[in-house]
């Protein structure tokens, strides 16, 4: 028994030639044929019917029978079907012109039964793994998509803090890394300011820890909110403390910045009882600016801007202190 079943299209104006293929077919459980004798119908009908072969005589009252092979190839419903050409005709000319226009056989009316047969079965099974190939393709390329959907939706669950759903320490550091070496490269300012939420061990012995949570939340959302460049990066650095990253920003620019954070976060009002800084939640904040060279470590920076906010909070908190390099 054939592995594949063939679809057949005959297209042929003369029914004695559908008459004799029926018969010769007959006896093959495998192959299916149907029969179009209006020419102008065949595009249409093969659409429709997605055969596995087309059979076609060249010579048609109603159209060139090249143009309509032709036309197949063009319509991309059934452009990879092949086509069997079944012409009266033996001309070299006329079958080098069959297949310049796209034929992928040729065979002279009446083939033999057997020869008939072997032709349509071959031509089936390479039509039909073609297309399993296709699709398996067309499988594996969405297959791929996925995959890399997947792989950036994980590589941005890698950079981003489960908790206030801002970068982590981690993309903090690669991001530090390029935008050091992008400034040492086109000379421009870079500015860093430190951030810590005051008092906030007291503020989880007060109100609980799940509410220490929701504070770090409400927090981040405010300092992200007010950033007003893309190019700014606020991350999560650990605890309750956060960093923000500013390119070509100078001193009095970071200044800037750092007090608006400073006073957004505080117009958030959320209670905080035992706070030496203010009655609600309040943050200090640490800036330092450099316009790297090769004398300098980034290194450095941090460690200047981690300075200025442990001033910031031992000069009496909810407050910005500027330092340089």
């Amino acid at each position: 028994m054939p592995e594949f079943h063939s679809t057949v299209l005959l297209v042929d104006d003369q029914n004695s030639i559908h008459l004799a293929l029926k018969k010769m077919l007959a006896p093959a459980d495998d192959i299916q044929l149907h029969f179009c004798k209006q020419a102008r119908q065949a595009l249409d009908m093969a659409v429709a019917l997605q055969p596995t072969v087309i059979l076609q005589d060249l010579n048609m009252p109603e159209i060139d029978g090249l143009d309509l092979l032709h036309s197949y190839k063009r319509c991309e419903a059934i452009a990879d079907v092949p086509v069997l050409i079944l012409s009266g005709t033996d001309s070299v000319e006329t079958k080098a012109e069959a297949f310049r226009q796209g034929a992928d056989d040729y065979l002279v009316k009446m083939p033999h039964e057997i020869e008939l047969l072997a032709r349509l079965r071959h031509h089936t099974k390479a039509f039909v793994e073609h297309q399993e190939r296709v699709i398996a393709m067309r499988q594996l390329e969405q297959e791929k998509k996925k995959l890399a959907v997947a792989y950036l939706e994980l590589e941005r669950l890698a950079s981003i803090d489960g908790l206030t759903n801002i970068a982590n320490r981690r993309h903090f550091d690669e991001s530090f890394a390029k935008e050091w070496s992008r400034a040492m490269r086109e000379t421009e300012s870079l500015s860093l300011l430190m951030i810590d939420i005051d008092c906030f061990k007291q503020y989880n012995d007060s109100y609980g820890h799940l509410a220490g949570d929701e504070c770090l939340k409400l927090v981040a959302a405010s300092l992200k909110q007010h950033l007003q460049r893309p190019t700014d990066l606020l991350a999560r650095y650990g605890g309750e403390e956060f960093v923000v990253l500013l390119p070509g920003t100078h001193a009095r620019g970071a200044i800037k910045v750092a007090e608006r954070l400073r006073k957004e976060v505080l117009a958030l009002q959320l209670p905080h009882e035992n706070s030496v800084a203010h009655d609600y939640v309040s943050i200090s904040l640490g800036s330092a600016t450099v316009a790297p060279m090769l004398k300098h470590q980034a290194l450095e920076l941090l460690q200047l801007a981690d300075k200025a906010l442990y001033e910031a909070k031992d000069g009496g908190r909810n407050q910005v202190i500027c330092a340089g390099m």
